[in-house]
């Protein structure tokens, strides 16, 4: 996945850019394409002062456990899910993947991205 697949004809490799196993298929596209602009995520366990349903939050997000936090905006849409809108497109953003976020040096809570 990090230097593609090559498939296609193309003289630039593909990367799987999604998996819908209802059809069996696997999307593929250019490296340019893996950017996302904003997730979802579910079974999200808040720290604190629970839930941020109907707030809108300013955070730094960490979707993977090696990657750095980058800017985004946090939204609370229910108890136990939230939208997460990144200030630019983010590579690595993977259905199952944990989500966590922060303020400064405080945990607010994480949970699931969501396909």
């Amino acid at each position: 996945q990090r230097k593609g697949i090559g498939i296609g004809g193309m003289g630039d490799p593909l990367y799987v850019l999604r998996l819908e196993p209802e059809t069996r298929r696997v999307v593929v596209g250019p490296k340019a394409a893996l950017g996302r602009e904003s997730l979802n995520v579910h079974e999200v366990n808040w720290l604190g002062d629970g839930p941020l349903r109907a707030k809108v939050h300013r955070v730094e997000v960490k979707i993977r456990s090696m990657f750095k936090p980058v800017a985004a905006t946090l939204f609370g849409t229910g108890d136990d899910t939230a939208a997460v809108t990144f200030d630019a497109p983010q590579n690595g953003v993977a259905p199952g993947q944990a989500c966590v976020f922060y303020q400064g040096d405080r945990v607010l809570g994480g949970g699931w991205i969501a396909r």
